[in-house]
């Protein structure tokens, strides 16, 4: 399955859970998935139309609150496409952090400027770290509500553990440069 298409079970996967609009998967990527997996509002709604096209996905309009929306829904046929991919090996799991980049390049830069990156860094991951913490109190207590509950539970605490170490790094690494 080619790379563009990974969006695509992103989305199914989000629609395979509940109905959702092109909005609520967008703040769902911001929110549940940021931490492993992105998308723009540019990305999300031409994949939406592609879905719906290929049948892997329906639209319908409804109104809420005076508002016209379109909620969007998983098929028969988005659920076994969605099935697919999820036995098909993974082609390839990657890192990609411009934090690390400008730190890979500090040599070209004080070692004050590359602690400022450490730190906000950190900062960042001490914010984000607090959310899933939060997350993962929540779904110890559904967990048994809904099967779909542990497969988020374990991706929490995969970031929280990944977090832990990133602090960890943060630490040491200032620790390491104040040493320059």
């Amino acid at each position: 399955m080619a790379t563009e298409k990974k969006l695509d079970c992103v989305i199914l996967g989000l629609l395979s859970h509940e109905e959702l609009t092109g909005y609520e998967i967008k703040k769902r990527m911001d929110t549940t998935l940021k931490y492993f997996w992105g998308a723009s509002y540019g990305s999300i709604y031409p994949t939406l139309g592609d879905l719906v096209n290929r049948g892997l996905a329906t639209k319908r309009e409804c109104t809420e609150n005076k508002r016209n929306k379109l909620l969007y829904t998983i098929t028969d046929d988005g659920r076994r496409y969605l099935k697919e991919w999820l036995k098909v090996p993974v082609e390839k799991d990657e890192i990609r952090y411009e934090t690390l980049l400008k730190i890979f390049f500090g040599n070209e830069q004080d070692v004050s400027q590359a602690i400022s990156h450490i730190e906000a860094f950190q900062e960042k991951i001490e914010m984000e770290m607090q959310y899933l913490l939060r997350a993962e109190s929540t779904l110890k207590e559904i967990v048994h509500d809904d099967n779909t509950h542990k497969y988020y539970l374990l991706t929490v605490q995969f970031g929280i553990k990944t977090y832990h170490t990133y602090l960890e790094w943060c630490e040491e690494a200032k620790e390491f440069l104040k040493d320059f």
